[in-house]
């Protein structure tokens, strides 16, 4: 079915109103790893402060991953993102002030909370704009939100912490301050420019096939809800992304701290060379979601079969890479941020979309966004580990082992494609 003008005018707004403000939450996530060890200094705490602070933020955000999938089917994902993105300005303002770890961890609390609402919501609202056969590529483009926002927020917090004039005697807590009024201002954006679904702008829907038709009455959510934890599909993109979010969260809020301590690049440096895991994460992101649907005719699981035993060879190799000197530390960065995102982006938005559905994305989306979390809240604490007994290496002979597992266990699925056949009741 052809669409309207009206359609592809809100579909263009809705891609980037949504990409906007995922991007826009990383600038109150990645400025605690660009700005840690200055707090560490500030404040007399130590790598297992940071573990544990982690770990909290973690918590939180892999519970709301859960609860706010359903909320987002329940409510629509306006009213619950546009509540998420204000939450976290408010923590990350008052993060800038804080003079204790039992603050800190509070605000790190509400922070991870507010930060929980925004991929099962966002998936949820792009979900009735874009049908399954388009959503590979479309999603790879707009998966482009949290690698480019990821980057821009690191060199933001990295300028604005350490280089900036003004506010000089404040230090790293502009790193906080600063990102929160980005967050307020998105936070507005949002709320006041976004729908959920063309049917509330009077618009026709945008209709994927007959299954995605069908509706129900007031015990659907928990119908789809029950029908989704049979899928298996669902729980091996699940496993698969509980290994990738541990470890891109890993490098997400360790990779400044390795720089400076295993490599003894300055701060600056660290912050800058590490936004090179998600620059060019970036081609990552969009060669999978080609990949998949041109190559592998949207099946999902042969590109994140491949891409995850690359991540494998990569790690693999990173000690000798680096003892190139920068070059070759930014060329093997590169190479496991491509590796690293491709899958992720597949996994948490074409994935999700394909097992959920018009009616379940949100849900799907948020249990396996959760279920990633899971893997997310206990990297901290591995790293310290692995760290502490064995040198910073040795996480990357870790990192071999657990990206051949993804590996493997997506290519369990290789012909697989979701035929979004639950719906039919």
């Amino acid at each position: 079915m052809a669409l309207t003008k009206e359609q592809k005018y809100w579909r263009k707004r809705i891609f980037v109103l949504t990409w906007l403000a995922y991007a826009g939450f990383y600038f109150g996530r990645k400025n605690l790893s660009v700005t840690w060890s200055s707090m560490e200094m500030d404040l007399g705490l130590d790598n297992s402060d940071y573990a544990t602070i982690i770990f909290i933020y973690s918590l939180i955000y892999t519970i709301g991953q859960f609860l706010n999938g359903y909320l987002s089917d329940k409510f629509g994902p306006r009213k619950v993102v546009s509540i998420g993105l204000l939450l976290a300005a408010v923590a990350n303002l008052f993060l800038g002030f804080s003079f204790s770890v039992g603050i800190i961890v509070f605000l790190i609390a509400v922070n991870g909370y507010g930060q929980s609402t925004g991929w099962s919501g966002l998936i949820k609202n792009m979900t009735p704009w874009f049908r399954m056969n388009e959503r590979g590529i479309v999603m790879s483009w707009w998966s482009t939100c949290y690698v480019t926002g990821g980057f821009l927020a690191t060199i933001f917090a990295t300028y604005v912490a350490f280089d900036m004039d003004f506010l000089s005697e404040m230090g790293w807590k502009r790193g906080f301050i600063l990102p929160s009024i980005i967050l307020f201002a998105i936070a507005l954006l949002f709320l006041f420019f976004t729908r959920n679904n063309p049917k509330e702008i009077g618009l026709p829907v945008i209709i994927e096939n007959k299954y995605e038709l069908h509706g129900g009455g007031k015990s659907e959510n928990l119908k789809i809800l029950a029908l989704l934890i049979k899928n298996k599909a669902l729980w091996i993109y699940s496993g698969c992304y509980m290994i990738l979010k541990m470890t891109r969260y890993a490098f997400l809020f360790w990779l400044p701290i390795y720089l400076e301590k295993s490599l003894n690049y300055g701060v600056s440096d660290a912050g800058y060379i590490s936004s090179v895991y998600e620059l060019i994460g970036f081609f990552g992101v969009i060669l999978a979601g080609y990949a998949s649907d041109r190559l592998f005719n949207s099946k999902r699981f042969s590109t994140i079969s491949i891409m995850l035993i690359g991540l494998a060879v990569v790690c693999l190799i990173h000690p000798y890479l680096v003892s190139f000197g920068k070059m070759g530390t930014i060329l093997s960065i590169a190479l496991i941020g491509m590796s690293t995102y491709g899958p992720d982006s597949l996994i948490s938005t074409a994935g999700s979309m394909d097992v959920g559905g018009k009616k379940g994305a949100g849900m799907a989306a948020g249990i396996i966004n959760g279920m990633g979390s899971i893997g997310q809240m206990f990297s901290g604490f591995i790293v310290v580990a692995i760290n502490e007994k064995f040198g910073w290496d040795s996480l990357f002979d870790f990192f071999v082992i657990m990206s051949l597992v993804g590996g493997g266990l997506a290519a369990l699925k290789w012909n697989f494609k979701s035929p979004e056949t639950y719906l039919k009741t």
